[in-house]
């Protein structure tokens, strides 16, 4: 994710999670740290035409990351999208040296949770009214670096997938668009 994503994200920040939303300012915060050697790694997912269809974001200090968010257009949900970014982020996580990986979701969004069951991901807790202003309970997923099994694979050729900034241009996957940084 470079900075001339945060308006279409937060756009789609806002469509997905009307009541508690990051602020542009939160996502600039979190940019600030996704650099060579910072505590973040964000990626967003585009369809062909450019547009910004999911997102995806990690912060990784020390041996734990936490998946700070993951958000996939509703149109575009169901495809594999969800699994491709949340695949990017585990091997981030891994590739940093994470010995554990945790998250947050809505005790009442079974759909992400089922998502995260299948990468491994087990509930170790509640954080009683975490998701505010509605008071919604967290139910807190571990998933174990070290023990856990190869990522499952998004199924091929989706809708849209995440952009790899930290791939090397001279090796494109398929399905990816490369962004290039400017100064």
């Amino acid at each position: 994710m470079r900075w001339w994503h945060i308006a279409p994200v937060l756009a789609l920040e806002l469509e997905l999670f009307p009541e508690d939303a990051w602020s542009a300012g939160m996502f600039w915060s979190e940019l600030a740290e996704a650099h060579p050697g910072g505590t973040r790694h964000y990626t967003v997912a585009v369809t062909p035409d450019g547009a910004v269809v999911g997102y995806a974001g990690l912060m990784a200090v020390g041996g734990d990351g936490d998946v700070q968010t993951i958000a996939v257009d509703g149109r575009h949900q169901g495809t594999g999208l969800g699994a491709a970014l949340l695949t990017d982020l585990v091997r981030e996580a891994a590739r940093r040296g994470c010995a554990d990986l945790l998250l947050e979701v809505r005790v009442d969004n079974t759909r992400a949770q089922r998502l995260y069951e299948r990468f491994g991901f087990e509930p170790v807790g509640i954080r009683r009214g975490y998701y505010q202003p509605a008071g919604i309970d967290a139910l807190v997923m571990r998933l174990d670096l070290a023990a856990a099994p190869a990522a499952p694979v998004a199924p091929a050729a989706p809708a849209a997938a995440p952009e790899d900034l930290d791939e090397p241009a001279d090796h494109p996957r398929p399905d990816v668009k490369k962004d290039t940084p400017h100064g």
